[in-house]
């Protein structure tokens, strides 16, 4: 009887740690697991590492302060982070050399200056995918004066922005660098305050998005290029609602300064048009930049102007 002794005590071993449960945050390089996801990010110090993160509700935030590092869902769309934020800022403060966001979902995140939100980027290239901003003051904040690439990927951006909480207005997204930004393949809808997407970069790239407004409240602009830029905008599809603020045009070009060029900037492939009960007579394309656009043929409905210079 003895001989079966050794073979038990083995298979209640393997039992338990079967049964173990696993560290939340597990850096997928090494298996090393941690507790919480702030702890995970410090142990990487400069070097470069994807932080798995298991299924949960995380009421968690953390500061990147180096290294490349990927921020993986293991099941997209099932790690939630809400309401808590690091810094007075946000859930993510991104300065490292390089961060990916992939599949992750932010929500419920407000601070006393209008600008809480799911991420803030302040150094580094940022790529963000599959991803889901919701509920909150503002989804994707930041950039740095540099030639920094931030890339949006595959993500939804609802219920976000405000005028009315704060001095100055909140958005969707709203970025500023000296390199590029490159919006693709994601949703904007149910605006509350602000401009769904707000950008002072030399370059941008705004190809395959839906701005469905028709349930947004206290909006203004669909895209507004604060300072002008070259580019891209194509391919996109946008609902004007009824619940504007600012009603005057869905893409408006250099209205604060012009900085940038905005010579050469395309604007094709577009549809745009009128949701129920949608106001005024905005024009698709309000410029204040003088430049010579390369605006081409966009799908317009009825109620919509093409182009208007202020």
């Amino acid at each position: 009887m003895r001989r079966w002794l050794p073979l038990l005590a083995i298979a209640l071993a393997v039992s338990a740690s079967a049964q173990a449960p696993r560290a939340p945050f597990v850096i997928a390089e090494t298996g090393q697991g941690f507790a919480t996801l702030d702890e995970a990010v410090q142990s990487v110090r400069m070097g470069t590492a994807t932080i798995l993160i298991a299924p949960g509700n995380y009421r968690e935030c953390t500061v990147q302060a180096g290294g490349h590092i990927t921020f993986k869902a293991v099941e997209p769309g099932k790690a939630i982070f809400e309401r808590t934020v690091c810094e007075d800022k946000a859930a993510f403060v991104l300065r490292g050399l390089g961060s990916v966001v992939d599949g992750l979902v932010f929500r419920g995140f407000s601070v006393g200056d209008g600008n809480g939100a799911g991420i803030r980027t302040e150094l580094g290239d940022l790529t963000v995918r599959n991803s889901m901003f919701l509920d909150s003051q503002e989804g994707i904040l930041g950039g740095e004066p540099s030639g920094q690439r931030i890339t949006i990927d595959r993500s939804t951006f609802s219920g976000l922005g405000q005028c009315d909480q704060a001095v100055n207005c909140s958005h969707s997204i709203y970025l500023g660098n000296k390199g590029s930004v490159t919006i693709t393949n994601s949703r904007f809808e149910r605006g509350t305050g602000g401009h769904y997407v707000k950008l002072r970069s030399p370059n941008v790239t705004i190809t395959g998005n839906s701005f469905d407004d028709s349930a947004g409240a206290k909006t203004n602009y669909m895209i507004d290029l604060s300072e002008g830029a070259t580019g891209l905008i194509g391919g996109n599809t946008f609902v004007q609602g009824r619940g504007k603020e600012n009603d005057g045009a869905l893409i408006v070009i250099a209205a604060e300064a012009k900085t940038y060029s905005s010579a050469g900037l395309r604007i094709e492939g577009n549809d745009a048009s009128m949701g129920r009960g949608a106001p005024g007579n905005p024009a698709f394309v309000a410029d204040y930049s003088h430049a010579r656009l390369a605006i081409g043929a966009n799908r317009l409905g009825p109620g919509i102007r093409a182009f208007e210079t202020r």
